[in-house]
Formats: structure tokens, C-alpha cells, sequence
């Protein structure tokens, strides 16, 4: 089995490159002020070697809009990260969008979210939005059991691949956020059986010992890892901002790729960036594995 070139991280490359303060909801705000600058980012990822364009929907949840400027515009938000990557995507000549669902309730926390029917009905509401434009859906940063139940029982009824993306614990990269052991996951696919499993938004170093933790899988692999030093308890909080986390300074392109190697060496068969890895980033990535035939997901027409 080949390589499939995912993207990187949309909400910081759209801080480095157009600046201003981050807020809970900042890269949404900039899709409703400047969409340009989000096609922007689609842009330079397809250039760099990408074959797949994420949604810029991850935070665009119900939990996190409740009670603010955008609560009203959920259906048009979806709708607008979904035709931004189309664009890009149809721009490009080729490739694939896929519509990225963050997790309910807060990024990292393992015991937060609704049960496993109100999520669905949630997962299922934006999957419906999403299904006319996207190629697959992307459950991104899953931390815990539940609510990978949740995402998968509301996204796999509507005739898409389905990637269930899981963080994993810094330290420890056998075990789920939550503190679940991560093999567990493997076991959800006998009621719900997503196409793809990645590990993302965890150390690179939590990620290499995540994906050997998993050796031995039946289901596809891969990973794509964040830029930062670790997940700060005040970015555990409500409504973090990313001006809480500290970037790394030894992570370049090369030292990523060379961390990617090891995923590949681990099984991965996908291969991106999370939060902190940017274009020059993928375009190593790119480059280093354009030899290998490409991953293909099964047709979702």
C-alpha cells in the first residue's frame, strides 16, 4: 500500500501568515471576514504536494458556537469550509477535501462530550451539510472511547469513508487522552468500521510510540503530528487560545519528515501535519515519499 499526502494546520498558518490575536473561534472568524485567506492556505498546501484539502470546520460545533456572534450561521459556516476546499481542490486540478468534525466539548479532554445518542444526532447534523462536497470525513483529535463512538455513529450512515483521527496521551503515546489504552480503538470497528486510523495533534514522539503500539492492524494507518512543545493545562480550560501553547523550535521540515519516516516505518500509509506544521513542512513530506503509489480510499459515489 502507497502514501497519501494529507495537508497541515490550518488555524496557525492562518495566524503566521495574516497575523492579529487569536480568539476560540479565530480561524472561523477569518473565513467570515477574509475567505480568501482560508482558500489562501488550501492553496499553498495543494502546491506543496497535498492530495487532500481539510475543511476549515473542526471548531464549527454547536457546543462552541452556543451563545455567540456565529450560533445562527452553523449550516452556512459548514457550507463555506466545505466550498473553500472545493475551490481549491477544483483550482489545483485534483486531489481530495475532506470535511474535517472536531471533537465535542474541549480539544483533549477524554471525559467531556454528550452521550453516544445526542452526539450522533450532532456528528449526523454536519455530515448531511458536508456530503454534497467532501470526499471523506475527517474525525479529528478524538480523546477518548466515547467519543469516538459518538463521531462514528453519527458519520458513517452517509455513504463516506470515514478517518477517525485519535490524540494520544504526550508522555505516554499507548494510551488515549482519556488514559484508555489506544489498542482499544481497534476494537470499535467491529460496530463501527471507519476506513482509516490516524493519531493526530499529539507529539511527534507520543505518535511514533502510538502507531507501534498499533502494529499489527488490520486498518489502514496514519499520523500527523503537532508543532508544539505540549498541551498547556490553561489551554485545557474554556474556550482556549492558542497563545497559550509554545511552539517548538527543533521541529523544521527535515526533522519532521525524519519523524514521519519512522511512521512509515511503523505502518503509516497517510502522512500530514497538525497545529505548527505549515506547507514547507508537506512539501519534505511530499517529496520524500512521491515515489510510492498512492493510498486510495473506496469510492464514496
Amino acid at each position: 500500500m502507497g502514501y497519501t499526502i494529507l495537508d497541515g494546520g490550518m488555524g496557525q498558518e492562518l495566524l503566521k501568515r495574516h497575523g492579529g490575536k487569536p480568539t476560540p473561534l479565530w480561524a472561523t472568524q477569518v473565513m467570515i471576514e477574509a475567505p480568501e485567506h482560508v482558500v489562501d492556505v488550501h492553496d499553498a498546501f495543494f502546491a506543496a504536494g497535498a492530495e487532500i484539502a481539510t475543511t476549515n470546520t473542526y471548531a464549527i460545533l454547536r457546543d462552541r458556537l452556543l451563545d455567540g456572534p456565529f450560533e445562527h450561521q452553523f449550516q452556512e459556516l459548514h457550507e463555506l469550509g466545505c466550498s473553500l476546499a472545493v475551490e481549491a481542490r477544483d483550482r489545483h486540478g485534483s486531489g481530495m477535501v475532506a470535511g474535517a468534525l472536531g471533537p465535542l466539548g474541549q480539544s483533549y479532554v477524554g471525559d467531556q462530550g454528550p452521550p453516544l445518542a445526542e452526539a450522533a444526532a450532532l456528528y449526523g447534523e454536519i455530515s448531511r451539510i458536508h456530503a454534497p462536497m467532501v470526499d471523506l470525513y475527517l474525525a479529528e483529535t478524538v480523546p477518548s472511547l466515547a467519543r469516538a463512538r459518538g463521531v462514528l455513529e453519527g458519520t458513517l450512515s452517509h455513504g463516506k469513508p470515514v478517518w477517525l483521527a485519535v490524540t494520544v496521551d504526550d508522555v505516554d503515546g499507548s494510551k488515549l487522552r482519556s488514559g484508555e489504552p489506544l489498542v482499544e480503538v481497534l476494537e470499535l470497528r467491529e460496530t463501527w468500521p471507519f476506513d482509516v486510523l490516524l493519531v493526530n495533534c499529539s507529539l511527534p514522539e507520543a505518535v511514533t510510540k502510538a502507531l507501534e503500539t498499533l502494529d499489527g492492524a488490520s486498518v489502514p494507518l496514519g499520523a500527523y503530528a503537532n508543532g508544539f512543545i505540549g498541551i498547556s493545562r490553561a489551554f485545557l480550560g474554556p474556550k482556549p487560545t492558542a497563545d497559550t501553547l509554545e511552539t517548538r523550535k527543533d521541529l523544521g521540515p527535515d526533522a519532521y519528515c525524519g519523524f514521519a519516516e519512522r511512521w512509515a516505518e511503523a505502518g503509516a500509509v497517510v502522512l500530514g501535519g497538525c497545529c505548527e506544521v505549515g506547507p514547507d513542512h508537506i512539501r519534505v513530506l511530499a517529496d520524500r515519499f512521491a515515489d510510492a503509489p498512492e493510498i486510495h480510499v473506496r469510492d464514496s459515489s
